[in-house]
């Protein structure tokens, strides 16, 4: 569990680029200027971020509707089952983070695609790696939310 401290660059790097992570061809080289390190030491924190359980991803997120496809996603999982379903899940690179609810529907998850089939094959993937049914909640209204989070360190 996250419990170890971290490093003043890793403080930095989840503070500074929730937001605004770099789309050139080196982005750790980029950021690593930004920050006065080296790639090396930005990749190696990153990816210490991640073997803690800070992270789960490092990807784009974009406005759903205008490329690609993308719904909401839930699954009704036995409790005993959830965190091991839940790790499955965030394997898959279409899966942008996965949220445990309480209702009889108690995983949630936003399910990306470059096309409608796209979508629809990770869902058959999802099903046939978990044993669970996916149910799918297409958009009604669109929200557009802030993903990013101000973070107190003690």
């Amino acid at each position: 569990m996250m419990q170890e401290r971290l490093s003043p660059t890793q403080q930095q790097l989840i503070e500074a680029f929730q937001r605004g992570f770099p789309t050139t061809s080196r982005p750790f080289a980029t950021i690593a200027e930004q920050i006065g390190s080296d790639e090396g030491s930005v990749m190696a924190a990153f990816a210490d971020l991640k073997n803690k359980g800070y992270l789960a991803r490092i990807g784009a997120t974009y406005a759903t509707g205008r490329v690609g496809a993308s719904t909401l996603a839930a699954m009704e999982v036995p409790q005993s089952e959830l965190e091991k379903v839940a790790e499955k899940i965030s394997r898959f690179t279409e899966i942008n983070h996965n949220y445990e609810r309480e209702d009889k529907l108690n995983l949630w998850f936003v399910i990306t695609g470059a096309t409608r089939n796209d979508l629809v094959r990770t869902v058959e993937a999802i099903e046939a790696e978990t044993g669970h049914t996916v149910h799918l909640m297409p958009m009604i209204e669109h929200y557009r939310l802030d993903l990013g989070f101000n973070l107190q360190w003690n």
